[in-house]
């Protein structure tokens, strides 16, 4: 393990996950606290950015040269994974066997790997397995397989969790922004895949990031707030959501998608936690809020096709007898409704 900049990693390669951090420490990467949340299933890492080595072309160079240096490849949201009963652990590939593709550094860890990106088709996943590669220090059993974040994301560790998000991230925003927005000229990757630059007037151009608020609405009986989109399938809900619009804040956006949604007027807003939803492009902002009595719930019939108050028994009774569905383990509002419930959640999607 190396502790200060220039000292040779694994490999070779100079370390920048041993960056001097304020008060003369180390700066390592973790988890960062959710408040009341606790954990979030994407909001965790294990490694440094080194976002200090982006445009260090010398280092990127020795860094894709260095045979411990990991690759995960993702195509269309997905990576390669092994996953065995609540476990999952990602299949790395080393540098020769990456695809063409956009390439972007996601990190260093505390041992100095170096941990890249790349945007193409994925790796055939028996050859993967002949080869010897992927990640053979993870607890998961079974072969390597095509996975996606909804899937395998709470299941992952912290490394390979925050790992796939941030490179899940990266490959849709390429996906999409190929051309200038001022000029309409193709533009190219810079900063190790977290900019693109017009070749024509110069201009670069950032990832693009939707800010959306969930919240959980409560009454003054206690009771949650949970809704039915129009496009989901009977029985499934979930708290409100909706992305912050142009001149406003996150609270005023809660508020006014409650309104828009359910007729219901709320008030005391405040922020719990947030978690990135790279699906394709947004960082979830979760709040609670609190609805005055007697109100009427009235849904807009458009995005919402329903929506009611629960206690906490109706929701345990109603998710045992079938009737009711609740978000997946990955996502921010099954956190959210899990610290209103005050307990494990019986069920979810």
């Amino acid at each position: 393990m190396s502790g200060a900049p220039g000292v040779p990693a694994a490999g070779g390669v100079p370390a920048a996950g041993g960056v001097p951090a304020a008060g003369g420490g180390v700066r390592v990467a973790g988890t960062a606290d959710n408040g009341a949340l606790g954990g979030l299933a994407l909001a965790r890492s294990a490694v440094d950015r080194a976002a200090e080595r982006r445009t260090d072309e010398e280092w990127l160079a020795a860094a894709w040269a260095d045979p411990a240096t990991r690759v995960v490849v993702v195509d269309d949201g997905r990576a390669l994974a092994r996953v065995g009963g609540r476990q999952a652990d990602l299949v790395f590939v080393p540098p020769p066997g990456a695809p063409g593709g956009v390439r972007f550094l996601l990190g260093v860890d505390t041992a100095g790997v170096v941990y890249f990106g790349v945007a193409g088709p994925l790796p055939d996943p028996g050859q993967v397995e002949a080869a010897g590669h992927g990640n053979a220090a993870g607890p998961a059993e079974g072969p390597a397989r095509p996975a996606s974040l909804r899937e395998v994301g709470q299941l992952l560790g912290d490394r390979d969790a925050g790992l796939m998000t941030h490179a899940v991230a990266l490959a849709n925003w390429h996906a999409i922004t190929t051309h200038c927005s001022r000029c309409g000229a193709v533009t190219a990757a810079v900063s190790s895949g977290h900019a693109r630059r017009c070749p024509v007037d110069g201009s670069e151009h950032f990832p693009r990031l939707d800010p959306a608020v969930i919240m959980l609405v409560t009454d003054p009986a206690g009771r949650c707030l949970l809704a039915r989109n129009a496009s989901w399938p009977e029985r499934r809900v979930s708290i409100l959501a909706g992305f912050v619009e142009p001149g406003e804040s996150a609270e005023q956006a809660v508020a006014r998608e409650v309104l828009e949604e359910t007729g219901i007027s709320v008030g005391d807003v405040r922020y719990l936690g947030s978690q990135p939803w790279p699906m394709p492009h947004s960082l979830m902002l979760g709040f609670s809020a609190l609805a005055p009595g007697g109100q009427q719930i009235r849904v807009d019939d458009n995005e919402i096709a329903e929506a009611s108050w629960f206690s906490r028994d109706d929701v345990r009774e109603k998710v045992a007898s079938g009737e009711l569905r609740l978000p997946p383990p990955v996502s921010i509002a099954h956190r959210i409704i899990e610290s209103w419930y005050g307990a494990e959640l019986p069920g979810s999607w």
